[in-house]
């Protein structure tokens, strides 16, 4: 397979090109008008960001993305699918409300804004794949409907992946409750006794009542409940809840590639992330620590799997931020950032695997728009 090419742009800015200006530029020169849009249905997937993290992407992006394909007579909207845990993301309207408060709403974007999986992230289709952990795969009906995809990415850190970028956007976030279930399922939990401080966080996020207090005073989950979301591990502040990983980490990031090909089997697909307020986890929580590299850019491509290769590289060649999780955790030069961050994760093997199946290929020639 040939290299796939990746364009990117820097964040500097000068009179008469600001950053949406760059944003049109990067994905013109990346192709994006080669694509057939007219009068064909555009899922634009983005996260719409926890209310309180504020590292997710700005609405104002969207909106320029929103006006090049209604110029190219295509009918976009904006989509994400319901969460799995607790939260104000996890049904149709607390989701839509989350979406317009962090300023995803018809008059700024300039487009509708659909939940993909409906009401209660039962609204589904359900896509033959054949792959290696998963036959189908359940897709958000309005993802899975539309003619078009086009991914916008926050590029960050995340406590199951490593990372999280096009193939995490798109094959985890555009999967149904019942979806997203089955690629946590190889994901579950464990508390450290020794760090448990018994402090009650993860029982609050715990969607599935899964989590109480023992006689010794630490968490305990019960397994016939815990469905493996891994929030948990994300809120716990003392490193007691840990991800059981053995052989799933590797299994986790494979079938989030596998509903990724589900998502855009057959169908004309575009990507964009933004490396940008790079956070150490992901934007489903309602907090954001410290960025750990300062701003880096944009980046576009046909290829979901060079784009994410790329943007681990940039930042893998940035700078750390003092004062970050890199520094307080005592971050060597050369060291992979990710795994540093969450050393149980293997984002190398969902790559590796969105290769296999032929999602696209980590090999790629890096444009840098002047």
């Amino acid at each position: 397979m040939e290299k796939s090419k990746v364009y990117f742009t820097d964040l500097k800015t000068k009179p008469g090109l600001n950053l949406l200006d760059k944003l049109e530029k990067l994905v013109k020169k990346a192709g994006i008008e080669n694509i057939d849009f007219k009068n064909k249905f555009v899922a634009i997937k983005i996260h719409f960001g926890e209310p309180g993290n504020l590292a997710y992407i700005r609405p104002n992006y969207a909106a320029k993305l929103v006006k090049v394909i209604k110029e190219l007579e295509g009918i976009p909207f904006l989509t994400d699918a319901n969460t799995l845990y607790t939260g104000r993301r996890s049904n149709a309207i607390d989701h839509l409300e989350a979406a317009f408060e962090n300023g995803f709403n018809p008059l700024s974007v300039g487009c509708n804004v659909i939940i993909a999986d409906g009401l209660k992230g039962t609204d589904y289709r359900e896509i033959e794949i054949n792959c290696k952990h998963c036959k189908t795969a359940k897709i958000g009906t309005a993802i899975a409907d539309s003619d078009i995809i086009i991914s916008m990415n926050h590029f960050k850190g995340h406590e199951m992946t490593g990372f999280g970028g096009a193939i995490k956007n798109l094959g985890m976030g555009s999967g149904s409750r019942g979806g997203k279930l089955e690629m946590h399922s190889a994901s579950q939990p464990k508390i450290k006794k020794e760090n448990c401080v018994a402090c009650g966080q993860c029982i609050k996020s715990c969607s599935q009542s899964a989590i109480v207090i023992d006689k010794d005073k630490k968490a305990d989950i019960d397994y016939s409940k815990c469905i493996g979301c891994g929030q948990c591990v994300a809120i716990c502040q003392f490193n007691a809840a840990q991800v059981i990983w053995n052989e799933s980490a590797d299994t986790a990031n494979e079938k989030i590639a596998e509903y990724t090909y589900a998502v855009i089997k057959d169908k004309p697909n575009f990507h964009i992330s933004f490396i940008m307020n790079v956070s150490p986890n992901c934007d489903c929580w309602n907090s954001n620590d410290i960025a750990i590299v300062p701003d880096i850019g944009i980046a576009a491509s046909f290829d979901p799997v060079a784009l994410d290769r790329a943007c681990v590289d940039l930042v893998n060649k940035a700078p750390i931020i003092n004062g970050s999780v890199l520094e307080h955790e005592h971050y060597h030069e050369g060291e992979d950032k990710f795994t540093h961050i969450h050393v149980n994760t293997n984002w190398e093997a969902g790559l590796k695997h969105a290769e296999q199946i032929g999602i696209g290929t980590q090999d790629y020639e890096l444009v840098v728009l002047k």
